[in-house]
């Protein structure tokens, strides 16, 4: 989080602020999602979750994937208070300098102990990883997968492809979902529209379908170019007519919420 521009959000942020953000918006329950590759953040987050009253549902958390022991991690952080509530895990792939870094046996290999737990692993990548990451999805048919800010489309430059052609071809994998979330960021932050934003929420339900496509805030990354409560009228503007899926059932589906 270095850098002038992302000063604004460059603190901590508690289980108050989430609380009064996603009453304001009508949110009754929601999943906190990892920040940075470090397991102790995973340790916080469930005693959160814990400590919620059932605001927090979910956690997709981190480990060390490419770590010999991922299993007895997982099984660490399951007997932690609120390690019932652990539903995922997720790495920042996007920051990782080998392009075929998803790719390696020992990645892989971590990610099949995922998939023994019965985690949910979700997909921070960028378009020009996604090449990578299909031939990683087609060999772990058992794995459930869910793409998070639907790989990040350039809205601001108003690109298409190969964003679409990508997202396409990714969809056609059953066990991928895709998140609807972080787009009003990778628009202009001070002069974003829906109409901007709409061609590629379309192409995201055209390729996925609305039982696989769920919604996420990216609280409070989002603050750099809205509010929460903007995020979720955003999302419900563009979504009016599968917002049962969007809105909750997908996310229960998939990640096995309560």
């Amino acid at each position: 989080m270095s850098g002038e521009a992302l000063a604004p959000i460059r603190r901590a942020y508690g289980l108050a602020e989430l609380r009064r953000e996603t009453s304001a918006a009508g949110v009754t329950g929601t999943v906190l999602v990892q920040t940075v590759g470090d397991v102790i953040e995973t340790d916080e987050f469930l005693a959160v979750a814990a400590e919620s009253e059932g605001l927090v549902r979910g956690v997709v958390g981190w480990v060390d994937l490419t770590a010999p022991d991922v299993g007895d991690e997982l099984a660490r952080l399951r007997s932690l208070p609120g390690g019932d509530l652990l539903v995922g895990i997720r790495h920042q792939v996007q920051d990782e300098p080998d392009p075929l870094w998803f790719s390696r046996p020992s990645v892989v290999r971590g990610l099949r102990a995922v998939a023994a737990a019965g985690l949910v692993y979700d997909l921070l990548v960028l378009v020009p990883q996604l090449a990578v990451t299909r031939s990683v999805v087609e060999e772990l048919p058992d794995l459930r997968f869910v793409l998070d800010h639907a790989a990040k489309p350039p809205i601001a430059s108003g690109q298409f492809e190969p964003w679409a052609g990508e997202i396409a071809a990714l969809a056609k994998y059953p066990h991928v979902s895709c998140k609807f979330s972080g787009l009003v960021t990778e628009a202009s932050w001070t002069t974003w529209t829906p109409d901007q934003i709409s061609p590629y929420v379309r192409h995201i339900f055209d390729v996925f379908g609305p039982s696989r496509v769920m919604f996420g805030s990216d609280w409070p990354v989002c603050e750099l170019a809205a509010t929460y409560e903007q995020v979720v009228s955003l999302a419900r503007d563009l979504t009016s007519t599968d917002q049962d899926a969007v809105f909750s059932g997908t996310a229960r589906s998939v990640y096995g919420l309560r």
